[in-house]
């Protein structure tokens, strides 16, 4: 019984480690081509190893698309996205939580039958309303629209309604206002489900597209991914740009996820089970 056990164990460490590899992959694959000319990513037999053109496809790149102001715009356009969207998310998800008012469910079901809507549809009418106040190439064109993202209000609601009420109604026997319950008391306990719901935040406006497209014309208001696409033109395709680019698009994403890693299973699997 113990050999079938660890043969067992053996399989799944195999299996975990091949599923690893596979996952893991395109990330190196996108950093031995950052490394290397463009010529050699499509070479056969391929090549897996460093080379020593990094520091020149990040010039190249930087001559293409002037890197640091198009980070610049992702950086900031995305961490002020998380943050405004992170606390008007959690403020809903604690009236829909909490709070009992006529309609509640109604709203709250409109919330996510809205998930349900193709995001392309609703495109023109954001670009004719952000036109029409004349927020056309500007940060706020890039940030207010979606503040409240469906998905993380249904998220940190999950994680609130197992909030003790019971606490909530003696803090407001003992004087304390709504607003301090919410800051002192309710939030310092939702620090999983925030972190979780900060990395979607983060990741969404960091990867969007399709609205920054539209929404900016300017080279100086671009946004990575814009940018990013930029570099696939009619003429001659240099990877070697292209690879360096993915390669710092995903440090980001990578550095804030693996610093709220810890939180974000957490918080995931309390709103599974909760």
């Amino acid at each position: 019984m113990k050999k079938r056990n660890g043969m067992k164990k053996v399989l799944l460490y195999i299996g975990l480690a091949v599923g690893a590899i596979i996952s893991l992959f395109p990330f190196y694959w996108a950093l031995i081509g950052a490394t290397n000319d463009s010529g050699k990513m499509f070479s056969k037999p391929p090549k897996l190893l460093p080379g020593d053109k990094l520091i020149e496809n990040i010039v190249n790149l930087n001559d293409s698309i002037g890197i640091g102001r198009v980070m610049f715009n992702s950086l900031f356009v995305s961490g002020v996205y998380t943050i405004l969207a992170l606390l008007i998310c959690t403020m809903a998800a604690y009236a829909f939580a909490k709070f009992h008012f006529k309609g509640r469910n109604i709203i709250f079901s409109i919330f996510l039958i809205s998930m349900m809507v193709p995001y392309h549809a609703t495109v023109i009418p954001l670009f004719k309303m952000m036109a029409g106040w004349g927020w056309l190439n500007t940060y706020q064109a890039l940030i207010l629209p979606n503040l409240a993202y469906p998905f993380a209000i249904f998220l940190m609601r999950q994680n609130m309604l197992a909030f003790p009420t019971a606490l909530i109604e003696a803090s407001r026997i003992d004087g304390a206002g709504e607003w301090k319950i919410f800051w002192k008391i309710v939030l310092p306990s939702m620090k999983p489900a925030l972190a979780a719901t900060s990395i979607f935040l983060f990741m969404y406006q960091w990867n969007n597209f399709l609205w920054p497209l539209i929404a900016v014309s300017s080279t100086d208001m671009y946004t990575l991914p814009v940018a990013l696409s930029s570099l696939f033109g009619l003429s001659r395709i240099d990877y070697g740009q292209v690879m360096a680019g993915v390669s710092l698009a995903t440090i980001p994403i990578i550095i804030f996820f693996l610093s709220l890693q810890r939180h974000f299973i957490s918080g995931m699997l309390g709103s599974a089970v909760k």
